[in-house]
């Protein structure tokens, strides 16, 4: 059985703008802090902090969603890839994002979930003020 995790925070921006950074690899490095090469295509490849995460982007609905094969550096080469779906959704004053982990490795499930909080939704907070 493998680890899931979810986390949110509000941004005082709409969904666009962060769906558009979320894509964008300047705006992605700098947006978290970390060298970040990423595709706003389907099928495409994406490397993100430092080299940490690979993966391939599955689907993307225009500033709604985003839904990526993701796996870290941490991974076992045995380990199959994790899932991961990250929600925009508009509300009053800004945008909610959702970011939906699962098919992590087991045991791994409580460090990616600080992960995603100190790495992207606290350096988000800073970064879309």
């Amino acid at each position: 059985m493998s680890d899931q995790l979810k986390v949110s925070a509000k941004f005082p921006v709409p969904a666009k703008e962060i769906y558009t950074a979320w894509l964008n690899s300047k705006q992605h490095t700098e947006m978290t802090g970390f060298e970040s090469f990423v595709s706003s295509k389907v099928g495409g490849k994406f490397k993100a902090g430092d080299g940490y995460i690979t993966g391939e982007n599955l689907e993307l609905v225009k500033n709604k969603r985003i839904i990526q094969v993701w796996r870290s550096s941490e991974f076992a080469e045995s380990d199959l890839n994790s899932l991961l779906v990250v929600n925009f959704e508009g509300i009053s004053g800004g945008c909610k994002v959702t970011i939906e982990h699962s098919q992590i490795p087991k045991g791994q499930g409580n460090a990616y979930k600080q992960g995603w909080i100190d790495y992207y939704l606290l350096p988000m907070k800073k970064y879309f003020k």
